[in-house]
């Protein structure tokens, strides 16, 4: 006999995965739909569907039958993520906009140079460490650890935009760096 949702969601409130795991492959395909329409961009509409589900673990306590559907719920916290998204972008770009800096996109081209200076190159180890000490540590927490710039601001006690900005300058110098080895 198949679950009902809201019993599937009885279940994921007490940590059953099995439970979960039939919600999540019930909804996925309408989640991550209902987010390519939205984003028009295939990696953050499965990145958006995945931080979804993860809320649905989190919350799924909270979940009252008796408001509506587990659907509608489940919906809902798409949509907020979605929002949620879309402000986060738009606070970057504002961010961006003041400081004057040109949005930082690395492209696959750029990541074949580095790997290939990574793979012939022993210096650039030795470029990274160059770099200042707080570039340095906002390059290597956002590239490398790919951590949010709110994660980094709150651990070095800064602002978002300072940890962009010395982001921004980091990977500028190791750029002008790579150019000056090719």
């Amino acid at each position: 006999m198949q679950r009902t949702d809201e019993e599937l969601m009885a279940a994921v409130a007490t940590g059953d995965a099995d439970g979960f795991s039939t919600f999540y492959r019930r909804h996925l395909p309408a989640v991550t739909a209902y987010f390519a329409r939205r984003v028009r961009n295939r990696e953050a509409a499965f990145d958006l569907a995945a931080e979804t589900f993860a809320a649905v673990v989190v919350s799924a306590a909270r979940f009252d039958p008796e408001r509506g559907p587990a659907v509608a719920w489940l919906l809902g916290i798409a949509s907020h993520k979605l929002t949620d998204s879309i402000r986060r972008e738009r606070v970057e770009s504002d961010a961006r906009r003041r400081l004057a800096l040109q949005p930082v996109s690395i492209t696959d081209a750029d990541l074949e140079r580095v790997e290939e200076a990574a793979g012939t190159d022993p210096d650039l180890g030795e470029l990274v460490a160059a770099l200042p000490p707080d570039h340095r540590d906002a390059v290597t927490a956002h590239v490398v650890d790919e951590r949010s710039y709110r994660e980094i601001a709150s651990d070095l006690q800064c602002s978002e935009a300072v940890v962009r900005q010395r982001v921004h300058r980091g990977l500028r110098r190791l750029r002008e760096h790579l150019k000056e080895m090719t």
